[in-house]
């Protein structure tokens, strides 16, 4: 395995069906050239079996740099569990512990960040999907709940950027989502598509900030949402003005931006029609979840090599990332008994 100069890399991420890949998986990885691989609760075991599993993927595709992704926020959406793995608490109570003293919900972000990039970075995970900057409000989706910090911008900023510049600084690659908000989206993007009709100038204020102060990031997602006031007919994911005025324009992220998973139901049309219009609204690289085959060999049909926009994208984030040695078995208990002082004053 080798870095690449990603020529015949395909504009896809995909998963695969269970905790190793089957002839046939490696097969089609290795012809289609997907990006990267993304896992789920599905896909992990203990911890051999997640590094033999990540290892194959690369060996599929020939690529040692080949990203590697999981949703790993804490609270509800983590798919590295106890026994083997550290059980973060929920964006939630970080943000209720940096409402009540700010110093210390940065510390403990801080402390679950590292403890988290710890874990991710030895099994060979490279990206995780994190950090969450939507907004809670009154209005919010449970679907977010708990995962957003807060329903303050600047508490979300805040806290965020202790996020980011702890995986990078741990060698691992941060998403901010769900560009450019979910919070006022009340229904579940998985099941429905939700339509937010507030104005744009109340978004511009608001939901927009938290990715407007972290637009540096390298990796963004997108929401499955309607922003009526600005694009009527289309979800973000699928609007070229949403992407090119708002989360290009207005919010100024220039990283690589990916979709939320073209499975859910919010979006409509066979899953190679809603690839296709992702990508031909302006996003970089489509993301299919599910890991069925048959499914995957629909998207990829859709799916172009990478422009040259997304490849500078794509190593301008790599530079970011700078992997510093990880904290040994004492630091990490000592951060976990310090967190648990820490978050005793929320809970």
């Amino acid at each position: 395995m080798q870095k690449t100069d990603l020529e015949t890399v395909k504009s896809v991420i995909f998963s695969c069906e269970g905790t190793s890949l089957t002839a046939e998986e490696r097969d089609f990885f290795r012809s289609e050239q997907p990006l990267g691989l993304i896992l789920f609760a599905r896909n992990i075991d203990h911890p051999e079996q997640v590094r033999a599993l990540i290892e194959d993927f690369k060996d599929a595709v020939g690529r040692v740099d080949a990203p590697v992704l999981v949703d790993q926020e804490g609270g509800r959406v983590q798919r590295l569990r106890s026994p083997y793995w550290f059980e973060a608490p929920s964006f939630g109570k970080l943000g209720a512990l940096y409402e009540k003293d700010a110093a210390a919900g940065i510390e403990a972000t801080t402390f679950v960040t590292r403890l988290i990039a710890y874990d991710l970075a030895s099994l060979g995970f490279t990206v995780d999907c994190s950090p969450c900057l939507d907004l809670s409000l009154d209005v919010t989706s449970s679907v977010i709940g708990d995962r957003s910090f807060d329903g303050d911008p600047e508490r979300v900023s805040s806290l965020g950027k202790v996020v980011m510049e702890t995986f990078l600084s741990a060698g691992i690659t941060p998403v901010i989502k769900h560009i450019p908000g979910h919070g006022r989206g009340n229904v579940d993007s998985h099941h429905e598509l939700p339509v937010v009709k507030t104005s744009r100038e109340t978004l511009s204020a608001s939901d927009f900030l938290p990715f407007g102060k972290l637009s540096n990031c390298p990796w963004g997602m997108t929401a499955h949402i309607v922003y009526e006031d600005i694009d009527p007919l289309n979800p973000a994911t699928q609007s070229e003005t949403v992407i090119r005025e708002i989360v290009r324009g207005e919010i100024g992220f220039d990283g690589l931006l990916l979709t939320d998973d073209l499975n859910m139901q919010a979006l409509k049309g066979t899953l190679a029609m809603r690839a296709q219009k992702a990508l031909n609204a302006g996003i970089d690289i489509v993301l299919h979840c599910s890991g069925v085959l048959a499914e995957m060999k629909e998207v990829v049909t859709v799916c172009p090599e990478l422009t040259k926009e997304a490849k500078q994208r794509l190593r301008a984030g790599e530079r970011l990332s700078k992997s510093t040695s990880l904290p040994d078995a004492e630091e990490r208990r000592e951060m976990r008994e310090a967190l648990e002082q820490l978050l005793q004053r929320v809970s």
